[in-house]
């Protein structure tokens, strides 16, 4: 226990057995004696808000205690950058390379591969002064060979725990910002570097390549007619097997090997027949490399889509494969042991992250390399079961069992076998003289950095030390005047308040047990029901409240204080929070009319409640009810009983416009009238939502038909937008349903719609004429209004549509058919708040003339009516986000990752049919506008290659390695 906490029971304790009004000037003087002066000797350990003189709100529990080291700097310990003993160095990571740094460790655990390249001649001699390097010259390799060789030669005797290979990846040429095809970059430098290496003398160094990973198969066509073979000679470095339809690796290498019917269009020409013939081709192993390059090809490209994508299904592999029932010579070792997998995790072809798991050929012992991280697997064993479960997707399929010696894996894309007639290695390579030196030098300066590290962080902690010291000196000098007493009137509510904390529990079970009684008679008392539920937890806090306002009363607290505005503002807050009782007050401040929201309970739980809530409103059971309530409540039933009236009167006067059937439409006008009228959109909406619920809304009394008009008096619509984009703006109206309106509603303005034929001129010519007519210069405002706002909108709402199972849920025909639940969207509109009015639906006035209103305020005032009438109705799967015009398409997708977890790379976002993907583009210019809805198909891990024909696929071109190092030979 705290020694804070021991004074403070010790001098209180005494208020357990004493009640407030027995307080004596000797209790006082114990609970001074024994709560304060530690205060002013400095061992309290809590800021004493009421001791003026405690050092504890200056600092005093951390400058008088034991302070940890680390908290005088802010310097990393150097030894953590150290490598450990008997690990390997790791590799940074300089933004996409890890699929570089992937290769680099495995071709470091080659071995020969490594003792070849130290073999080769090098520039490094430029660099030498007489038994050692050059001191003022960086060491710069000048070729890939001396690169990889400066880059083993620190990966095997660095002190460092990883190293920085951005000098081999610059001489490439390749972006440190850009993923690329692991595969791809594999072929290409093992081509680069034998294309290098082919210029060496040395035929142990000139051939490392073809003797490594070098075989050769060969094409064999047979002529079905003849039977005469023909042969195509070809080397491989790699086998790439297909994974479609396989679950094994065994299965993949049969059908590399298997044999294919040339038949048809695809008959062969036989040479010896002089024809085309039936024939049939495979491929036979001649001969197999020492190191066995088996490519998984997971990445493929779908027709589809025109880009690629990653099958993330399961093959079964074995530690030890067998190659002899698959080369054409039988009678060799052809035994080979697994030696590495590497590891894209990802469920997309274009983004992920690459591992690798590399066998110790030394040891015989297994590491995970992760760019900076390596980590050494237990038991000699590999261990792939972590990488495999962390990409869960919905697609995933279960994981086949694997027997011992036997692995599964979703993400190896690359398997290496290693022959195992070769006999293992007992010596380490050495490292040449030349290439140790740069590492000593490397070492030296890392050693250097290490020393001047620990320096810095030694001279932070003196400092720091030696400012405790100081502190703490200074606190012995501090004068600390006694404080001889306490005020009695807070000692005794500090008693009241620590005797309710300690019968709290006890008095919760008393009143429970009260409250299960029934109360007769007129002893009761009315207590809200919500109040019962929370009253101990509310009586803890506003116990613990007053028990800090004892305490600050006696003094000012030391550290922080609020001014006196925001300490009453915040006390008037919890005031309004902790008040028991008052939730069956009504807004009056008397007893409210509801009785299901407060219940009797027994003299005897009142008093015990009271003990708690001495300021709580009290309601006998004989109390009435507040008398203004209830003649409100008779209003209330009335005005219901009145609005039922209305809206059923004029639903029956009206019922096909409730319903919405046999509307007219201008598009197709009707034979049977040459009239139609037209009212706002959100007149008839409001209306129906009232006839739906007239208890809860207001009726409505008018027509606001000046909305769809300009300050001039005239139409903002012509006639060719009204059948089109403006059509949802206005409800058509036939005439005997407008005679009614007139009879039911106040009409401000009639706007009708009269077609006029021209039999006169031409029988076949119609002329349609609006009554008001249109207002040429106030449509083209509006028009040019709405246009700026499309392209220079800020903070406005758009929808984003997650597809799933490239299911569209929404249909633009009939958005009410993809509502969640059966409400209708009126009721699930939100109530407005109490005082806000329609500017367009005046209920109280039911004149007709207009106000004048400039031409700026006009648009604003139509453009929240617009806004009204077409707005957007949420489905399931949709989001709303707050976007700008010139906001990014990158941004968006930002927002996107944070709203549906989706990342960025994996977004294919579309709107109306049109692909976005230009990712610098802003939104304005996209054709992104307010109330939009992207369509966001998110890529997922893909079992079945058949399933990839419906999926979208969006990125950019593919540029490859074009450009790079690895192009130039």
């Amino acid at each position: 226990m705290a020694p804070r906490l021991q004074l403070e029971k010790a001098a209180w304790r005494w208020a357990e057995t004493v009640r407030p009004e027995e307080v004596s000037q000797e209790h006082i003087e114990t609970a001074y004696r024994i709560w304060l002066e530690p205060c002013i000797r400095g061992v309290c350990r809590r800021n004493c808000k009421g001791n003026p003189n405690c050092l504890v709100g200056i600092g005093e529990h951390i400058w008088l205690g034991e302070i940890d080291e680390n908290s005088f700097h802010n310097i990393d310990d150097p030894n953590c950058e150290r490598r450990k003993k008997n690990s390997f160095v790791g590799l940074t990571n300089l933004g996409a390379t890890c699929y570089v740094n992937t290769f680099l460790q495995v071709w470091f655990l080659n071995l020969e591969l490594r003792q070849a390249l130290y073999l080769c001649p090098s520039t490094c001699s430029d660099y030498m002064m007489g038994d050692g390097i050059h001191e003022e010259k960086d060491y710069e390799p000048q070729t890939i060979c001396e690169h990889l060789q400066y880059l083993f030669a620190l990966l095997q005797n660095s002190n460092r725990r990883y190293i920085d290979p951005s000098g081999f990846v610059k001489a490439l040429g390749l972006d440190t910002g850009q993923q690329q095809d692991a595969q791809e970059f594999s072929k290409l430098f093992m081509s680069l570097l034998e294309d290098t290496l082919s210029k060496q003398k040395n035929p142990d160094v000139r051939n490392i390549v073809q003797q490594q990973f070098c075989g050769e198969y060969a094409y064999v066509t047979v002529c079905n007619q003849c039977g005469r073979e023909s042969k195509l000679l070809s080397k491989f470095y790699e086998l790439e097997l297909n994974i479609q339809g396989h679950k094994q690796l065994t299965d993949c290498i049969s059908e590399f090997l298997k044999e294919e019917k040339l038949e048809g269009d695809n008959r062969y020409f036989c040479e010896n027949c002089q024809s085309k013939q039936n024939a049939t081709r495979k491929i036979r192993l001649l001969s197999l490399p020492c190191t066995l390059n088996l490519q998984l090809m997971r990445f493929v490209f779908d027709r589809q889509t025109g880009h690629k994508k990653k099958l993330n299904t399961y093959i079964g592999f074995s530690e030890i494969l067998d190659m002899e029932p698959y080369v054409e010579h039988k009678g060799g070792s052809y035994v080979y042991e697994l030696s590495a997998v590497l590891i894209h995790r990802g469920v997309s072809a274009y983004s992920g992250h690459y591992i690798a798991h590399v066998k110790d050929p030394q040891s015989g012992e297994w590491y995970k390399f992760n760019d900076e991280d390596i980590e050494k697997m237990e038991g000699k064993k590999l261990q792939l079961g972590i990488e495999e479960d962390l990409e869960p997707s919905k697609s995933q399929t279960r994981k086949p069992k694997c027997g011992k010696g036997t692995h599964c894996s979703r993400n190896a894309y690359m398997l290496v076998y290693r022959l195992q007639t070769q006999e293992k290695p007992n010596t380490a390579v050495q490292v040449p003289a030349f290439l140790q030196a740069l590492v000593d030098r490397d070492n030296s300066k890392f050693e250097e950095w290490c020393i001047e590290m620990a320096e810095m962080r030694k001279q932070s902690v003196d400092k720091g030390k030696a400012k405790h010291e100081e502190v703490k000196e200074l606190y012995q000098r501090l004068p600390a005047g006694a404080v001889k007493a306490l005020c009695k009137e807070c000692v005794v509510e500090r008693c009241r308040v620590l005797r309710l904390k300690n019968q709290l529990n006890e008095d919760y079970k008393t009143v429970n047990n009260l409250l299960k009684a029934t109360v007769k008679g007129i002893d009761g008392f009315w207590v809200g029901k919500s109040s019962l539920r929370s009253w101990r937890q509310l009586a803890l806090e506003q116990l613990d409240e007053q028990d800090g306002d004892a305490d600050q009363s006696n003094g000012k607290m030391n550290g922080n204080t609020l001014n006196k505005d925001e300490s009453k503002e915040e006390r008037k807050e919890e005031e309004e929070e902790l008040n028991f009782n008052e939730d069956i007050l009504c807004p009056h401040g008397e007893l409210c009319i509801s009785e299901n929201e407060r219940r009797l309970v027994s003299k005897e739980a009142w008093s015990k409640l009271q003990q708690y809530f001495p300021k709580a409103p009290e309601f006998p059971s004989y109390k009435e009810c507040c008398s203004q309530c209830k003649i409100l409540e008779r209003e209330g039933e009335e005005n219901e009983a009145l609005h039922k009236m209305i809206a059923n009167e004029q639903k029956t006067s009206l019922p096909n416009l409730f319903q919405d059937k046999n509307r007219p439409c201008l598009s197709n006008w009707p034979e049977d009238t040459d009239v139609l009228y037209i009212v706002s959109q959100f007149f008839v909406e409001e209306w129906r939502k009232f006839v739906r619920k007239p208890t809860r809304c207001s009726p409505v009394s008018s027509v606001g038909n000046s909305a769809l008009l300009c300050p001039h008096g005239g139409l903002m619509f012509t006639f060719a937008s009204m059948t089109k984009e403006d059509s949802k703006l206005i409800a058509l109206i036939w005439p005997s349903e407008w005679q009614m309106i007139q009879k039911l509603f106040v009409v401000d303005h009639i706007i009708q719609i009269t077609r006029i034929k021209m039999e006169d001129v031409n029988p076949s010519e119609t002329q349609y004429i609006s009554e008001p007519q249109l207002c040429p210069e106030c449509r083209e405002g509006l028009l040019c209004q709405q246009q700026r706002d499309l392209r220079e909108y800020t903070q406005a709402t758009i929808y984003v549509h997650k597809v799933v199972d490239n299911k569209k849920v929404m249909k633009d025909s009939a958005p009410e058919l993809n509502v969640s639940s059966s409400e209708t969207e009126e009721d699930k509109e939100e109530a407005k708040p109490d005082g806000e009015k329609d500017p367009d639906f005046n209920q109280s006035n039911g004149g007709t003339k207009r106000q004048k209103i400039s031409h700026q305020n006009y648009i604003a005032y139509q453009k929240q009516v617009i806004r009204r009438s077409m707005r957007h109705r949420k489905v399931r799967g949709e989001k709303a986000l707050l976007v700008s015009a010139n906001q990014t398409l990158k941004e968006l997708k930002i927002q996107i990752m944070h709203a549906f977890s989706v990342a960025p790379f994996d977004q294919n976002l579309s709107i109306d049919g049109k692909i976005l993907s230009d990712d610098c583009a802003t939104l304005g210019t996209l054709g992104v506008i307010p109330e939009s809805v992207i369509l966001l198909k998110a890529d997922e891990p893909i079992a079945d290659y058949a399933a990839m024909d419906d999926v979208m696929q969006v990125c950019m071109p593919e540029e490859g390695f074009k450009g790079t190092g690895l192009l130039g030979h």
